[in-house]
């Protein structure tokens, strides 16, 4: 049976809606597999999309990994949710390298009460930063200003 789509050149992979149409292209060793797991994510329900994510997190292609990784944020976005084995695959990646912005991603758009027990300790991680950072900040422009504000008033 001849594919529809090109997977050579890549043109259109993200409209993809077929999950045997990947499962077929990863059988045959295709390279834009990550691409195409973005579409899956966008245009399939989250239980079908989600193991063929979790399979292309593992590929060796650093790039299509990272695509996969994408397809794991923008599944958190649309759905609101991920599947256990999403989680999991987050979880082992950690929160530097491919997984940064699909935990941000999760994060950001999963209902706290949803999280698993990791990602809430992240959460909570992540939050207090954030607000110790902005009060830093914060400390910095006020010091600037009196600084400067000194600095004119001995001018």
């Amino acid at each position: 049976m001849a594919s529809g789509w090109d997977w050579a050149g890549g043109e259109g992979l993200l409209g993809l809606d077929d999950p045997a149409e990947w499962d077929a292209a990863f059988a045959r060793g295709e390279d834009r597999l990550g691409t195409a797991v973005i579409g899956l994510a966008l245009n399939c329900p989250l239980a079908e999309a989600s193991p063929r994510i979790v399979r292309a997190m593992r590929m060796p292609d650093p790039i299509q990994r990272g695509f996969a990784f994408t397809a794991a944020g923008d599944t958190a976005r649309i759905n609101g949710a991920l599947t256990p084995e999403l989680y999991e695959a987050l979880r082992a990646e950690g929160p530097h390298g491919f997984a940064t912005h699909a935990i941000r991603d999760t994060l950001t758009f999963v209902p706290f009460r949803d999280l698993p027990p990791w990602f809430k300790r992240r959460w909570v991680y992540v939050t207090v930063r954030n607000k110790l950072e902005y009060w830093w900040h914060r400390i910095q422009d006020a010091i600037g200003d009196a600084w400067r504000a000194l600095r004119r008033h001995r001018g």
